[in-house]
């Protein structure tokens, strides 16, 4: 019975705070950002109630209501009418399904463009490999170290899932076990479900699915999972196996990227990263290109 107080209320918190929200939004507008005349005696500044469910083509009682926190059950396409009328901002937007009890969440425009700054604070974490990578495992940004420690993952289309369930297992750049598969999958689930509306993703889906009958295994599966913080065998054909910690952070300023850093597990784990990185571009690449020319040549003409 507590419990179902504790829930009553922890609603009833939200709507009150769903109409706080709209008001102080609704006062942002003013009639002339919206084409409206400004009107006799107004009182207070922004768009009036009725205004706000007229632009929205909602009814008036409905909107009161709404912004009134009354328990009331509302539709996405409300909510969407509602956030383009007061410009609401993706993160505003987000914040009003929240508040107003909408089980999915839609997302927020894909937003690909990193912060200038990225690149350079990437930078000075060498000697420290460091990535940026989409929600889809896209590779966004790198240094130096990461591209002499992870090179398959710069061919062709720079994508780590694709280069992880694609790539022969003698040249893939993660040593893996079936457990860290089944992760890397479970995460693209979490993700894919909340971007249901981005018809890129289904085509992300359905192309590993065909191309990967394991990917197709581990999907059917049904798993959820965030990116963890694990020890994981890197393969590099320059110097060998590294064990390495990798540290994943978000970052909230690109929807759905995170960072992953690479740390060494131990002192002959970092001697064998200053060797390889110690190395000439020519010769960290060079066992690569060898190695592709003499048993994946067709691969290596792509």
């Amino acid at each position: 019975m507590t419990e179902v107080l504790d829930v009553r209320a922890v609603r009833k918190a939200r709507r009150a705070e769903l109409g706080t929200f709209l008001k102080s939004r609704r006062a942002k507008i003013s009639p002339d950002d919206v084409g409206l005349p400004p009107g006799p005696r107004r009182r207070t500044p922004g768009l009036r109630r009725e205004e706000v469910a007229q632009l929205s083509g909602i009814g008036v009682t409905w909107y009161t209501w709404l912004e009134q926190g009354r328990q009331i059950n509302v539709s996405v396409q409300v909510l969407d009418a509602v956030a383009r009328t007061l410009a609401l901002d993706d993160a505003e937007r987000g914040h009003l399904y929240r508040l107003a009890d909408v089980p999915t969440v839609p997302s927020p425009h894909a937003n690909t463009a990193l912060p200038a700054e990225m690149q350079t604070i990437l930078d000075h974490l060498t000697p420290l490999p460091a990535a940026v990578l989409s929600a889809k495992y896209d590779l966004l940004a790198f240094n130096e170290s990461y591209a002499a420690l992870c090179p398959g993952f710069l061919l062709g289309e720079r994508n780590v899932a694709r280069r992880v369930f694609l790539t022969p297992q003698c040249c893939n750049t993660y040593k893996h076990s079936w457990d860290d598969l089944r992760r890397m999958v479970a995460y693209l689930r979490g993700a894919y479900a909340k971007n249901l509306d981005d018809p890129t993703w289904q085509e992300f889906i359905e192309e590993m699915c065909t191309a990967s009958p394991d990917f197709a295994a581990l999907w059917a599966r049904n798993d959820v999972a965030v990116p963890a913080n694990r020890i994981k065998q890197i393969r590099n054909l320059a110097i060998g196996e590294l064990e390495m910690f990798i540290t994943s952070m978000s970052l909230p300023a690109v929807s759905g990227a995170w960072v992953q850093i690479y740390t060494p597990t131990t002192e002959t784990q970092w001697s064998q990263l200053r060797k390889l990185l110690a190395m000439t571009p020519e010769q960290q690449h060079a066992p690569w290109e060898e190695h592709r020319r003499q048993y994946h040549s067709a691969a290596a003409a792509g």
